[in-house]
C-alpha cells in the first residue's frame, strides 16, 4: 500500500495526540496545515537552563502566535463536555452513533463551538486550512479510543472529516471581498447548474520507463503534482525518464455547482450575482438544480493565465468556493425528500447535514405522531395555511392536498405510471388574495419557484440552449419548471401567457416530463412538479352569464389538466364585508381589536415551523395505499359525479371525466396523508369528493341552465348549446334545400321560424361549423355570400 502524506511536515516533531499521517481531504488540499515551530526562549526567572526537565518546541499556525497544542486541547474539552439538551456529552455520543453506523462524517454545529469557546471559534472561521485537520485528528483519537474500549477492530473505516455548519454569522455573495479569502464563510443561494463529476488527482504514482523503478506515490501539494526529475535507483538515476501511471494513483470526485442569489437577498434594483461552488467526494451529486442551500466552505482566489500557452498571469484572480457542507433543510420551508425518494435509485443521494441525534430525531417524530391523533387535526392544518388570509377554508384544504401530494405508484411497464402531485387553479375577481395564498405557498413549498405569466417565456419555464464558457459546448440551462421538480411551481397572472407558453405545459402536468430538440440536443427532462396558478379574468371581473372558459380564455385541454379549479367572485354581503374590514384592521392596528381578535385566531393554530415539519415528515415517512374497503366509494362517486345532469333530459351531459377519477384518488390520498395513515379510508373518499364537488360546481355550471356540465370545462359550451345549435342547423339545411341562399335571407328565415331570435355572431359561428363539417359550401362574391348546401 502506497503511504499517504502527513498532514504537517514530516520533519516537526509529531503533536501529542494526534494521528500519525493522514492522506489530505480534498477540500484542504489545495495549501493544507501551514504550522511552524518555535523554540522557546529561555528565561532567567522562569526557566533554569542547567535543569535536567525537558524542553520542547512550541508549534504554532504560520505566521500567528495560536498555539496548535492548545487549540487541539480546547477542541479536544469541547469534544468531551460540550453537553446538549439532555445533559448528555453531545459529540461523544455523535462519534458513537458513528462507529454503529460506520458513518465518517461528523456534522459541527459551530454556533456550538462558539458558546462553548469563542476563541477557538475565531480561530477556525480565520483559519481553517489549519484547524479543520486537528479537528479531525481529535474526533479520530476519540473513535479509536472508543472503539479500543468496546474491542471494536474494524479496519475498514475511513479518516473521520469534520463538516462545520451553522455560522453564526452568513455572508452576502455580492459582499464577499478579498479580506474573506482563505477563510471559513457561509452563503445562501439557489443552486441552478450542477456539472459533470471530474475526476481530481490526490496523488500521483510514476515509474521509470528505463528500470522500471516504482518509487512512493507523490502526493499534491499547493495544486501541484511534482513530477521526479532523476530515477531514485542509484543504479539507474536516468534524467526524465519518471513516467505517470494515470490508473495507479488516487483520485477525488469533483463537481463545479452554479449558485444564485435568492431574490429575498438582492438590494432594490439588483440582478442576481452567482459564485462558482465546488463540492468534494460525499458532497458530489447532494445538492440538484432548483435547491435552496446554505453552503459553508472555504473561500480561494486562484491566478488566471492571460493566455493558456503563456505563463504571464492577470491581475484579477478568479474566486471560488470549495464547500465543506451542504445545508438543504430549513425551518420556514418544507424539506424536498420525500416518500418518493428510492434508496435504491441511480440519483439518491443521502447526506446528513444536521449534527442531531437520533434519540432526539425519535423523540420529534413521536411529537408529531402525537399531534396526529388530534382529531380536529385537519381543521388546525386549514387554519395553519395562510392565517392572515380571511377565510376561504375550501380553497385553503385544496392547498392543503397540494402541499401533502397523494402517492406516486409505479406499476411497471404493463400498468404504467400514475402521478402522485396535484394541480390547481384560482381564477377569479382581482382583490380576492390569490396572490397571497400563491406567495404563502411558494414560502413554504419545496424547491418552489415563482413566476408571473406576462414575464415568462416558453425556455424560460422549460430549458433554453446556451454555450458553456469554459468548454465553447452547447449545454441546457434548466428553466422554472425543471428547477421545481418535486417541488411546487407558482403560475401568478397565468391568463396573461401568450398560447405558445401555455402549450408547454400540457406535457408537464399530464407526463411530467419536458421534451426538448433543439440544437442538436434531444432529451426529456423530468418536471414531477405541482402547479398552483392564479388566473384573472378578461373583462376584469367576472362575468357570471358567461363559462369558465369564455371568462379567462384557456384552451379546455388545458383546464381539464387541472384537479381543482376554484372560482373566487367578490360577492357584496354587509355582513361579511363588515368582518373582513375588521380582520384586515386588526392587522395594522395595534390595541383596538387585537385584544379580542387575536387571540380567537392564534387558537388552534400551527406556528410555521411545526406546519413545515408536520408536513415533510408525512411527505417522507408515509404512503397510502388504496384498499378494496375504498374500491366501491370511488366507484360509485365517480358513477354518481357521470349521472349527474342526465335527469329530464336527452342532452349527452358529461359530468366528470377519467381524470377526475384520478384526482378523487390522489385528493385521498392527501387527505389520508394528513392523519399520517398508511390506508386510504372511507371518510376521505367523501372529503375528496366534496371538494370536487365544492371546486367544480360554480367552474363547470351552466350559466343558463343552472346545471353541473363538465362541457363547459371541456369545450366552453354546454350540452344544452350544442343541442340547440344541431337544432338550427337541421332547420338551416331544411330551408336551403336544393338552392343557394344569401346568407342574410337565410339569418331571416330562421329568425321567422323560430321563437328565440339569432344574433349574426351566433349565426357565424354556425355557418363555420357547417362548413368545417362538409356540410355547406359558402362562395363569396365581393361583399355579398351565398351558401347552399355540399
Amino acid at each position: 500500500m502506497p503511504r499517504t502524506p502527513s498532514i504537517a511536515d514530516p520533519s516537526s516533531p509529531q503533536i501529542p495526540g494526534s494521528t500519525p499521517r493522514r492522506t489530505p481531504r480534498s477540500e484542504l488540499g489545495h495549501r493544507g496545515p501551514r504550522f511552524q515551530t518555535l523554540e522557546p526562549e529561555l528565561k532567567s526567572d522562569a526557566i533554569d537552563p542547567t535543569s535536567d526537565m525537558e524542553i520542547s518546541a512550541e508549534r504554532q499556525v504560520h505566521g500567528t502566535n495560536i498555539s496548535v497544542e492548545k487549540s487541539q486541547a480546547s477542541f479536544a474539552k469541547f469534544v468531551r463536555e460540550f453537553q446538549d439538551s439532555e445533559g448528555q456529552a453531545h459529540y461523544a455520543r455523535m462519534v458513537e452513533e458513528a462507529v454503529a453506523s460506520g458513518v465518517t462524517n461528523i456534522n459541527l454545529n459551530t454556533q456550538n463551538l462558539h458558546s462553548f469557546d469563542a476563541e477557538l471559534y475565531n480561530q477556525l472561521v480565520s483559519y481553517p486550512e489549519d484547524l479543520i485537520p486537528l479537528f479531525d485528528g481529535e474526533f479520530d483519537n476519540f473513535r479509536a479510543a472508543l472503539m479500543e474500549d468496546e474491542d471494536n477492530e474494524d479496519q475498514s473505516l475511513g479518516p473521520i472529516q469534520v463538516r462545520p455548519f451553522n455560522m453564526k454569522e452568513s455572508t452576502n455573495m455580492r459582499e464577499l471581498n478579498p479580506d474573506d479569502v482563505d477563510k471559513l464563510v457561509s452563503i445562501k443561494g439557489m443552486v441552478i447548474r450542477c456539472g459533470d463529476i471530474i475526476p481530481e488527482m490526490k496523488t500521483a504514482f510514476f515509474e521509470c520507463t528505463r528500470c522500471h523503478e516504482q518509487p512512493e506515490p507523490v502526493a499534491l501539494e499547493a495544486a501541484v503534482i511534482k513530477e521526479p526529475t532523476r530515477c531514485p535507483n542509484p543504479q539507474c538515476n536516468s534524467q526524465f525518464t519518471m513516467q505517470l501511471i494515470h490508473n495507479r494513483g488516487t483520485y477525488a470526485d469533483r463537481q463545479l455547482i452554479k449558485v444564485q442569489e435568492t431574490p429575498d437577498s438582492i438590494p432594490e434594483g439588483e440582478t442576481p450575482h452567482t459564485v462558482d461552488v465546488y463540492a468534494y467526494d460525499a458532497l458530489v451529486d447532494v445538492a440538484k438544480p432548483g435547491d435552496r442551500v446554505e453552503i459553508t466552505g472555504v473561500y480561494r482566489a486562484q491566478s488566471v493565465r492571460t493566455q493558456s500557452r503563456q505563463r504571464q498571469l492577470k491581475s484579477v484572480y478568479k474566486v471560488y468556493l470549495d464547500a465543506l457542507h451542504f445545508k438543504k433543510s430549513d425551518n420556514r420551508s418544507i424539506t424536498v425528500e420525500d416518500s418518493h425518494a428510492d434508496e435504491e435509485a441511480e440519483n439518491y443521494t443521502s447526506f446528513e447535514e444536521s449534527d442531531d441525534l437520533s434519540s432526539l430525531l425519535e423523540s420529534r417524530k413521536e411529537e408529531l405522531q402525537k399531534l396526529s391523533k388530534d382529531p380536529n387535526i385537519y381543521e388546525i392544518l386549514t387554519k395553519s395555511i395562510a392565517p392572515s388570509v380571511w377565510e376561504m377554508d375550501d380553497v385553503k384544504k385544496g392547498i392543503l392536498c397540494l402541499l401533502f401530494g397523494g402517492a406516486k405508484s409505479e406499476q411497471g411497464a404493463q400498468h404504467g405510471r400514475f402521478r402522485g402531485e396535484l394541480n390547481m387553479l384560482m381564477c377569479g375577481d382581482p382583490g380576492t388574495a390569490k396572490s397571497q395564498l400563491l406567495q404563502c405557498v411558494h414560502r413554504i413549498s419545496p424547491r418552489g419557484i415563482y413566476t408571473s405569466g406576462k414575464g415568462s417565456s416558453a425556455v424560460g419555464l422549460t430549458a433554453s440552449i446556451c454555450k458553456d464558457p469554459s468548454t465553447g459546448e452547447m449545454m441546457l440551462e434548466s428553466g422554472a419548471l425543471v428547477l421545481s421538480d418535486r417541488g411546487v411551481c407558482c403560475i401568478d397572472e397565468f391568463d396573461k401567457m401568450n398560447d405558445a407558453t401555455r402549450s408547454i405545459l400540457h406535457e408537464v402536468m399530464e407526463q411530467q416530463t419536458v421534451s426538448i430538440a433543439k440544437a442538436g440536443i434531444v432529451c426529456t427532462l423530468n418536471a414531477r412538479t405541482s402547479i398552483l396558478a392564479s388566473a384573472n379574468p378578461v373583462e376584469s371581473r367576472y362575468n357570471p352569464d358567461k363559462s369558465v372558459v369564455e371568462n379567462i380564455k384557456l384552451g379546455p385541454t388545458l383546464l381539464s389538466r387541472f384537479d381543482l379549479v376554484y372560482l373566487i367572485l367578490d360577492k357584496p354581503n354587509p355582513r361579511n364585508d363588515r368582518r373582513l374590514a375588521k380582520h384586515l384592521v386588526s392587522k395594522y392596528l395595534v390595541g383596538a381589536f387585537e385584544a379580542d381578535a387575536a387571540p380567537e385566531e392564534d387558537e388552534g393554530i400551527m406556528n410555521r415551523r411545526t406546519l413545515t415539519q408536520y408536513i415533510s415528515y408525512a411527505r417522507k415517512a408515509v404512503k397510502p395505499k388504496i384498499t378494496e374497503s375504498v374500491t366501491d366509494p370511488l366507484i360509485q362517486a365517480y358513477v354518481r359525479m357521470r349521472k349527474v345532469g342526465q335527469s329530464n333530459t336527452q342532452a349527452k351531459v358529461v359530468t366528470a371525466t377519467p381524470r377526475m377519477l384520478e384526482s378523487l384518488i390522489r385528493l385521498s390520498e392527501a387527505l389520508a396523508r394528513m392523519r399520517l395513515s398508511e390506508v386510504v379510508t372511507h371518510a376521505d373518499v367523501d372529503e375528496a369528493v366534496r371538494l370536487m364537488e365544492v371546486a367544480t360546481q360554480t367552474a363547470a355550471t351552466d350559466p343558463k341552465t343552472g346545471r353541473i356540465d363538465m362541457d363547459m370545462l371541456a369545450t366552453g359550451r354546454s350540452a344544452s348549446d350544442k343541442q340547440k345549435q344541431e337544432q338550427q342547423g337541421d332547420a338551416l339545411l331544411e330551408i336551403l334545400g336544393t338552392k343557394s341562399m344569401a346568407r342574410d335571407a337565410v339569418l331571416q328565415e330562421l329568425n321567422d321560424q323560430s321563437d328565440q331570435e339569432l344574433n349574426m355572431r351566433d349565426f357565424s359561428d354556425l355557418i363555420r361549423n357547417l362548413v368545417q363539417e362538409g356540410t355547406l359550401k359558402e362562395v363569396r362574391k365581393g361583399r355579398t355570400s351565398t351558401i347552399r348546401k355540399a
